[in-house]
Order: structure tokens, then C-alpha cells, then sequence
């Protein structure tokens, strides 16, 4: 059995195991030392830290993807907030602050994303909630 990271362990506890095998069997040579550098860097170093729960850092996290005007990224952590423990509450209150302190577009593209996201995850839910 292979021991993984403390970095791979948090990513695979936020992004679930689909999202992380699906990354690791699409790396090649080309991007396996940016693989290797977000999961000592951001999942290691920064998301396993104790002093902020996951729930906390993925609302910031989400809000910071939506200010920056990273799409792909928000749904990701979205999608997230299933294993965070992040609500569509949160969610929303954390793109009410985009909307003031970054743009209400930016904030409004956001919406849309985190929407249609939660929509996905409600269907393929069967319904309920996330």
C-alpha cells in the first residue's frame, strides 16, 4: 500500500479520491512538478494547517476564485463544500463580500457558477441537498 502525503491526504479529504485520481492519471512529465508543488504547497502547507477548519478555508477560497475570476476553480470548490462542510449559505454570504469588495461582476459570474454547480450535485444527488 502507498503512503501518501499529509498534502495528498488533505486534497483527496476536500477534492474527493475521483477528483485527485483523475488529476494523478492525467499527469505527465510536463506538469508533474506543478502537481507535485500545489500538493506540498497548497494541501500541505496551507489547507492542513489547524488553525482554520476546511469549512473556513473553503469559503475563503471560494471567495478569493471568484474575485480573481477563476471559473473552473470556484465549481471545483464548490463541488468541495460537499466534503468541507460548507453550505449554500455560506456560499452565498461569501459572494455577497465578492460583490462589495471585488465587483458586482465578478460576484455575479460567481453566482452563476456556484448555481449551476450546485444544481449538478443536487441531481446527481438524486435531489437532495449537497
Amino acid at each position: 500500500m502507498e503512503v501518501k502525503s499529509k498534502g495528498e491526504q488533505t486534497r483527496r479529504s476536500v477534492l474527493g479520491d475521483a477528483h485527485v485520481d483523475r488529476s494523478i492519471a492525467a499527469k505527465t512529465s510536463f506538469d508533474a512538478p506543478f502537481q507535485e508543488l500545489i500538493t506540498a504547497s497548497a494541501w500541505e502547507g496551507l489547507w492542513s494547517r489547524p488553525n482554520w477548519s476546511k469549512r473556513d478555508r473553503s469559503i475563503v477560497t471560494i471567495a478569493l476564485l471568484a474575485a480573481l475570476g477563476h471559473e473552473e476553480e470556484v465549481a471545483m470548490h464548490v463541488r468541495a463544500t460537499a466534503n468541507t462542510g460548507a453550505t449554500e449559505d455560506d456560499i452565498r454570504e461569501a459572494l455577497m463580500h465578492v460583490a462589495i469588495y471585488a465587483g458586482v461582476p465578478a460576484a455575479n459570474t460567481a453566482f452563476r457558477i456556484a448555481k449551476r454547480t450546485l444544481d449538478e450535485m443536487k441531481s446527481a444527488s438524486g435531489g437532495t441537498k449537497p
